[in-house]
């Protein structure tokens, strides 16, 4: 089971980047490269605790369908998103937001299996792993300018 843990210091509070990550419409914006949009369930505004979205996007030239919920809600400190159905196997993400000097360092979590057994492992290890790591970098990027950008929302 890989796990990717990534940390981003952000110079914004912590309540800034909560609400920020779990907003549908800069989700949209930053995988963009993906096409990423929201088609089911809560499809604008931001998740809460409970909430499902259905994403649609392209990945590997491949039209998917991935259905996420808020399993864990701690404002403004943590939330859980886990895949409900998808591509995956499974994943879970862990979403922190920890009090910094100068703001805030968020640290993602990633806990997933790739689907297809023995396939998928080996999928990981030759390019999965690297997709997603850089998948979440740039969501990680845009969502650190926005916070950084100043006082208005999304």
């Amino acid at each position: 089971m890989p796990i990717i843990v990534l940390r981003t210091p952000v110079a914004a509070p912590p309540a800034r980047c909560f609400d920020l990550a779990r907003d549908i419409d800069l989700h949209q914006r930053s995988t963009a490269s993906s096409h990423e949009r929201a088609v089911a369930g809560v499809t604008s505004g931001r998740l809460g605790a409970g909430d499902e979205v259905t994403w649609e996007a392209i990945h590997f030239g491949v039209r998917q369908r991935l259905t996420s919920r808020i399993t864990e809600f701690d404002p403004p400190r943590r939330f859980v998103d886990e895949m409900v159905r998808g591509a995956f196997r499974r994943f879970r993400h862990e979403h922190q937001f920890l009090p910094a000097e100068g703001g805030t360092l968020i640290v993602d979590t990633f806990d997933y299996t790739a689907p297809l057994g023995p396939l998928g492992r080996l999928a990981d290890r030759l390019f999965l792993r690297r997709y997603m790591t850089a998948l979440l970098r740039r969501r990680n990027a845009y969502l650190k300018q926005v916070a950084e950008s100043g006082p208005a929302s999304g």
